[in-house]
């Protein structure tokens, strides 16, 4: 994989979304050098820990690949118009779930981040657009994006490389895991799944919820 260019790096504060709810879904491209902590990029926030942030949940990387899509079933969508309409943190071009795997770790910048898994959509993604079926969407298209856990901390601004350093788990690529955990592929690969609940890399709930499957 030739390394791809990060077109945007974005962060977001957390401010009331729906009455009194907070969250920091919305995001603003920041024009200079980042911090990368080991929770993720410094002056990121999460307003609610029980579902966001966290060590596995640190960055999150949505494809800019998919935008097009999305303008093509939402007729031209304005918050499509630039980086940041899905929450995201990392914006590139180039990589999608198809061929992003769990595992993967990445020279991001100066910092390592290695893909933990996708993410899970929901209910604040269709709000801010104004599209209640977009969450459905998303999971029946698999156009998820992923989470990093960060390895080394460093920084990283738009214009810097995101290059590939190690895929030692190229059998499961975060659409195929995303498709077996969430999707609801599971339920006819149950040998996949039991894989995937002893799978070191994979994000600590994401293999609880495999284990879950996997027992029924």
């Amino acid at each position: 994989m030739e390394p791809l260019t990060v077109e945007a790096v974005l962060t977001g504060r957390a401010e009331p979304l729906r009455g009194d709810e907070l969250s920091a879904i919305a995001k603003t491209e920041e024009t200079g050098p980042v911090e990368i902590g080991m929770l993720g990029l410094i002056g990121d926030e999460q307003a609610d820990l029980r579902v966001h942030g966290g060590p596995d949940k640190a960055i999150h990387h949505y494809p800019r690949d998919h935008y097009a899509f999305w303008e093509s079933q939402s007729f031209m969508h304005p918050k499509l118009e630039r980086p940041g309409a899905f929450g995201e943190n990392i914006s590139t071009s180039g990589l999608v779930e198809t061929e992003a795997c769990i595992g993967d770790r990445y020279r991001l910048g100066t910092a390592l981040v290695e893909i933990s898994q996708g993410r899970q959509p929901c209910w604040k993604q269709g709000h801010v657009m104004d599209w209640p079926e977009l969450v459905a969407l998303m999971v029946k298209h698999r156009r998820t994006g992923w989470y990093y856990r960060v390895i080394e901390p460093g920084r990283v601004a738009a214009g810097d490389r995101l290059t590939l350093v190690e895929r030692p788990h190229a059998g499961w690529p975060v659409e195929r895991v995303f498709g077996l955990l969430v999707g609801g592929d599971g339920k006819s690969d149950r040998p996949a799944v039991a894989e995937l609940a002893e799978l070191p890399v994979l994000a600590n709930e994401w293999r609880a919820k495999a284990a879950k499957l996997a027992a029924r």
